[in-house]
């Protein structure tokens, strides 16, 4: 059997959560509002969701948000850290510690999985999806949202920057992400029906990158590479790079911006009700007699 993917160290990334936990309310204005677009999504599907599961769940944003949207009776929520679990056990329902990597449920236990900003630390995201796909029904949903690469792009320039002038060379600091075209391919291959993946930018302002790396911290969001340096930054190195950041992306007012770019994904498990694309050459209509057809208007 072929060692398992290891980029991530999962186990540093559940104490950076638990760690986290305990003050997580005070940094939680990304998760909250991606947890509010995708509840909007869900919103616009008609159809109802009785049974759910919240995979990633932090600290209940998805349940805090969802207020009756996808016709929910039951939500399960999970998260990597037992810490988050527990907090988020306090907006009802089972509540549980697992790994995304790991699902602990059954075959088709689920009407919808939803994962609000947690996929983009999974080590193995083909087979999560797969996994994702066995829990679901027949006709099952399933709707996420997950940081893409285009993330932090104003940070990690500088950082690469000051790592080179100051030590010489790059260590890994930064989380490799996915784009949309990787996750639509991800999506067909772990076999889902009509995926359609899109991204969109949050952009944030801060009075000084100081701010914007206290909040990463706060969110349990910090650098989980598993071949990251072991030793702390330098500190010329950090400020080197703070001191670009502001050269570099200050507006007037002195504040900095910080770009998430985030992907949403829309998938179903296979149902023969869906509908299907025609068979090749089934058309009834010449698109160039289409294209040639006089306009009256």
């Amino acid at each position: 059997m072929a060692d398992p993917i290891r980029i991530f160290d999962r186990s540093l990334l559940r104490k950076r959560r638990d760690r986290a936990a305990p003050h997580f309310a005070a940094h939680d204005f990304l998760v909250r509002e991606v947890a509010d677009r995708l509840a909007d999504r869900l919103a616009d599907v008609t159809r109802k969701f009785p049974l759910a599961l919240d995979l990633g769940c932090h600290t209940g944003e998805i349940a805090d948000t969802l207020n009756g949207r996808g016709g929910i009776e039951t939500l399960v929520q999970c998260d990597l850290s037992p810490a988050m679990a527990a907090r988020a056990a306090a907006h009802g329902g089972p509540t549980l510690a697992a790994d995304e990597e790991w699902l602990p449920f059954a075959d088709h236990s689920f009407d919808l999985v939803i994962s609000c900003l947690s996929l983009h630390w999974v080590n193995d995201l083909p087979g999560t999806l797969v996994q994702i796909r066995r829990v679901l029904k027949p006709d099952g949903l399933f709707l996420a949202a997950m940081l893409g690469g285009d993330t932090l792009t104003e940070l990690r320039q500088c950082l690469a920057e000051a790592e080179i002038a100051e030590e010489g060379g790059l260590s890994p600091r930064v989380s490799p992400f996915a784009d949309v075209r990787d996750l639509g391919r991800l999506l067909q291959r772990a076999g889902f029906a009509l995926p359609v993946v899109d991204g969109d930018d949050v952009a944030v302002a801060y009075a000084d990158p100081m701010r914007l790396l206290a909040d990463l911290r706060g969110m349990g969001e910090t650098n989980a590479v598993a071949e990251q340096r072991k030793t702390l930054t330098r500190r010329a190195t950090l400020l080197h790079a703070l001191n670009l950041y502001q050269q570099r992306f200050a507006n007037e007012k002195g504040r900095v911006p910080a770009t998430f770019q985030v992907l949403t994904m829309t998938a179903w498990t296979p149902h023969p009700t869906q509908q299907q694309p025609l068979r090749p050459g089934s058309g009834q209509a010449s698109l160039a007699d289409v294209l040639n057809k006089p306009n009256f208007d």
